[in-house]
């Protein structure tokens, strides 16, 4: 069962050095970018410097490196999905030595009237994916650990939030109704697909993880309304606050 997968009493059998090599330090604070538009904009407004490749036999994906307000800053466009995306956290941070990640991207809501113009900083995510159980003890939630660090950050920078607990899936084609009505009876105001894995992940290699969402999509149980994901997934506001964000840090 997946429940078991939980291994720290044997060693692991593959290392980043038998791909990377040995660990770099080249900057502490990195920006996972599910955007392309938004990755797009760094590269055409800002000088940006190749520092790493996250290499794969689909194809490569570069790190840069971009200067914002005197702060040393990377940042890469990752893949979709809790597995790729903790992998792809922890292979930057060994390229990198990057310790410190402001993940930022959109989400669907579950809760129209908590959300509705707010950004979202998750406190608990649902483990509903597959990659945390391996980097964790079994739990139904992982806490989102600076959700209110990023919460007086927020406060600081005059940004409308919401915090509370999100839902993330595997599968968003098998996000049924009755699934729905669970985790928003549990309190879940939003779902996506990445953090509890990037969470697990962060928390098992000691690194901090700074994550917050934009509602686009919303989800209920009388139907599912697409109109704002567009807009949420590739609004160039989230990239701002996450680079003051990362300034504050």
């Amino acid at each position: 069962m997946i429940i078991d997968c939980y291994d720290i009493k044997t060693e692991p059998i593959i290392s980043m050095r038998d791909f990377y090599g040995e660990p770099k330090h080249i900057l502490d604070i990195c920006l996972i970018i599910f955007s392309k538009d938004i990755h797009t904009h760094l590269l055409n407004t800002y000088d940006c410097e190749e520092i790493g490749l996250l290499t794969a036999c689909n194809g490569n994906i570069v790190i840069y490196k971009m200067n914002y307000k005197g702060t040393d800053i990377a940042f890469y466009l990752t893949g979709i999905g809790s597995a790729v995306a903790s992998s792809m956290c922890y292979e930057t941070s060994w390229l990198t030595g990057a310790t410190k990640f402001i993940m930022f991207g959109s989400c669907g809501s579950l809760n129209r009237e908590k959300t509705d113009g707010k950004f979202i900083i998750p406190t608990e995510s649902y483990r509903g994916e597959g990659c945390s159980y391996y980097y964790a003890p079994p739990s139904d939630y992982i806490e989102i650990k600076n959700s209110a660090k990023l919460s007086a950050i927020f406060g600081e920078l005059a940004v409308p939030y919401v915090a509370g607990k999100v839902w993330t899936t595997d599968s968003m084609l098998r996000e049924t109704v009755g699934l729905v009505e669970k985790r928003r009876a549990e309190g879940c105001i939003a779902v996506e697909m990445e953090l509890s894995g990037v969470q697990a992940v962060c928390d098992f290699y000691n690194l901090e993880l700074y994550d917050f969402l934009e509602a686009g999509d919303v989800l209920e149980s009388s139907g599912y309304e697409v109109e704002g994901l567009h807009a949420a997934n590739h609004n160039l506001g989230k990239l701002y606050i996450a680079l003051e964000t990362a300034l504050r840090l």
